[in-house]
C-alpha cells in the first residue's frame, strides 16, 4: 500500500425553500433566484430533484475549519438571496407540514428520466440529505474502507437528525426521511465487496441490462463517488445546525483514517452483516440516539452516550492528526441539547402547551427551522 490518502474533505447540503410568510414550501422559485445565487458562488450551487428544493457544494477542503468556512458562506449566499424574494432555506430533512402533491420536479434530463423511471415515489422526494466526500485515492482501498466503515454509519445517522414530521403528522421516527427514501430502489447499506473489481463486475451487469446507465443510480449509505475520487457517505439527514454538520463530517474523516491506520498492522475491524447493521440503522432511524444500539461484540443494546465515548476515544489519534479534537468532541454537546428532529418536536409540543392548535405549531417549528439554519453562519 502506497502512502496516506488525502482525505480531503467536502460536503453537500440540499434545502427546501419556504415563504417567509406562509412557512410553507414554494413549489416554483423563481428562475432569476437560482440563476443570482449561482452567480455569486459559481458551479457550488445547483436546482436539486424538486424545484422547492437547491443544492450547495462546498469545494475539495483540506481542513475541517476551510470546510466549515465553505459550508457556511454557502448557506449565507443562499439565504441572502433568497430573503430578496421573501424566501428563506431550511436546512430540514422534513418539510413540517408541507404536501408532496403540488411539488414539480426540474425540468433537466436527468431528472425526467427520474421523474419517468421511479413514478410516484419519485414525486414523494420532497427531502433533503446531507453527502459528505472523504479523498480516497486508491480503488481497491476506497472499497475496502466503505466495508469498514459501514459498522458506524449509524452512528453518524443517530446524530444528524432532522425529519420527525411529514405533512403535519408527528410521524414517531426520528428520520423520516429514510422512510421516505427506501420507496426508491437500490437504496440501503451497500453490499461486501472483496474489491473494486468486483463492485465494478456487478455494476456492469446492472448497466448492461439497461437497468441503470451508471453507478451513480446506487442510491446507497455510502458509495464510491461517479465523480470524484471520495468515498461518500450519504446515510445522515441534513444538520440544521452547520457545526452538527461540521461534526459529522469531522467523525467521519477520522474513522476512515483510523481504519486506514488499522490496515496498516493487517488489522481490519470485525465484519458484521449486513443485517446486523440494518438493525442498527433502523434504531438510529426509529430512536436517534434515544434508546442506544446494538454492540454486536458484547451482544446487547449499549446506551448511545456510552458507544459515542468510544468511537471518541478510537479516533482520539486521527482528530489530533487532522486538528480537529474540539469538532469531534463537539458530538457530546449534539446529545446534551438534541438533534435538529429532538428540538422541531419540542418547539411542536411547546407551543401546543402554550396554546397554539396543530398549524400555529407546525408553523412555530419552521421559524425555529429558519433562524437554526442560520446560527454560526454570519453573512456571506
Amino acid at each position: 500500500m502506497t502512502g496516506e490518502p488525502a482525505f480531503t474533505i467536502g460536503l453537500e447540503e440540499e434545502y427546501l425553500l419556504v415563504d417567509r410568510r406562509t412557512r410553507d414550501i414554494v413549489p416554483s422559485p423563481p428562475e432569476e433566484m437560482l440563476k443570482a445565487a449561482q452567480a455569486l458562488a459559481p458551479g457550488q450551487i445547483q436546482p436539486e430533484f424538486l424545484r422547492c428544493q437547491i443544492e450547495v457544494g462546498t469545494r475539495v477542503c483540506s481542513t475541517i475549519p476551510q470546510a466549515r468556512a465553505e459550508l457556511a458562506r454557502l448557506r449565507a449566499t443562499v439565504a441572502g438571496v433568497a430573503d430578496g424574494y421573501g424566501l428563506a432555506p431550511i436546512a430540514a430533512s422534513t418539510h413540517p407540514f408541507a404536501a408532496w402533491e403540488p411539488q414539480k420536479h426540474t425540468n433537466r434530463d436527468r431528472y425526467n428520466m427520474l421523474a419517468r423511471d421511479l413514478g410516484a415515489p419519485a414525486r414523494r422526494l420532497m427531502i433533503c440529505g446531507m453527502h459528505v466526500h472523504v479523498g480516497i485515492d486508491d480503488d481497491d482501498l476506497r472499497i475496502d474502507l466503505m466495508n469498514q466503515v459501514r459498522y458506524f454509519l449509524p452512528h453518524l445517522l443517530a446524530l444528524s437528525t432532522s425529519s420527525p414530521f411529514w405533512r403535519g403528522r408527528e410521524m414517531e421516527r426520528k428520520s423520516y426521511r429514510l422512510s421516505v427514501w427506501h420507496d426508491l430502489p437500490r437504496t440501503g447499506m451497500p453490499e461486501d465487496f472483496a474489491s473494486f473489481g468486483e463492485y465494478l463486475n456487478n455494476v456492469d451487469v446492472l448497466v448492461k441490462c439497461g437497468v441503470i446507465e451508471d453507478a451513480s443510480k446506487l442510491w446507497w449509505d455510502i458509495r464510491p463517488s461517479t465523480r470524484f475520487p471520495t468515498l461518500e457517505m450519504r446515510i445522515t439527514d441534513i444538520c440544521t445546525r452547520l457545526d452538527d454538520a461540521v461534526t459529522i463530517a469531522a467523525l467521519l474523516r477520522c474513522l476512515l483514517r483510523m481504519l486506514w491506520r488499522l490496515k496498516l498492522r493487517n488489522v481490519t475491524w470485525r465484519p458484521y452483516r449486513r443485517l446486523l447493521i440494518e438493525e442498527n440503522r433502523w434504531r438510529a432511524q426509529r430512536y436517534g440516539f434515544d434508546d442506544g444500539l446494538v454492540d454486536f461484540g458484547r451482544g446487547e443494546i449499549v446506551p448511545y452516550a456510552d458507544l459515542l465515548e468510544e468511537l471518541i476515544a478510537l479516533v482520539q489519534e486521527d482528530a489530533r492528526h487532522f486538528d480537529c479534537v474540539a469538532e469531534v468532541a463537539a458530538a457530546r454537546d449534539i446529545l446534551t441539547r438534541g438533534t435538529s428532529a429532538h428540538r422541531q418536536v419540542a418547539v411542536y409540543r411547546q407551543a401546543l402547551e402554550d396554546g397554539a392548535d396543530g398549524w400555529e405549531a407546525m408553523q412555530r417549528v419552521v421559524d425555529w427551522l429558519i433562524e437554526e439554519t442560520m446560527v454560526g453562519v454570519g453573512t456571506p
